[in-house]
């Protein structure tokens, strides 16, 4: 069965995006837990992270620890916690988010109806400073 995050990525759903390369992609959470909260997604449907292939799960942390150090720069958090849980949807992706302490990576905390324009700023600022750090791959 195709995954909502394969449609994202085919653009059958609508994805705020802030990366796109030949093997991953990143976008804002719909649901975010904190300003910033990003999800970095292996183009290729695997539902279990142990099942990435090595390559693929390097390339994943590599997106990850470049997207990391953008929110770093743009929301100032004291760091960028990651998230790998997996049970929401059944296709591998790695939750990305500015934080301040633990209770900050609560799903309890997160927001199901965030303003449009709120994601649209953080996108932007997340955008703004991957640019800034020199990446090409940055997604409008």
């Amino acid at each position: 069965m195709v995954s909502v995050f394969t449609r994202i990525i085919a653009g059958e759903l609508p994805g705020r995006f802030v990366w796109k390369d030949e093997h991953a992609v990143a976008f804002l959470s719909i649901a975010p837990i904190r300003p910033g909260h990003v999800l970095v997604v292996p183009r290729q449907e695997v539902d279990h992270w142990i099942d990435l292939s090595d390559e693929l799960a390097a390339h994943l942390m590599l997106v990850s620890r470049k997207i990391g150090a953008a929110l770093q720069a743009a929301f100032k958090p004291t760091k960028v916690g990651m998230m790998v849980v997996g049970l929401e949807v059944l296709h591998v992706h790695l939750h990305l988010m500015p934080i301040d302490g633990l209770d900050d990576m609560n799903f309890a905390n997160a927001d199901p109806n965030p303003e449009p324009a709120a994601l649209d700023r953080a996108a932007n600022s997340l955008r703004a400073a991957l640019t800034a750090n020199g990446h090409a791959e940055v997604a409008e």
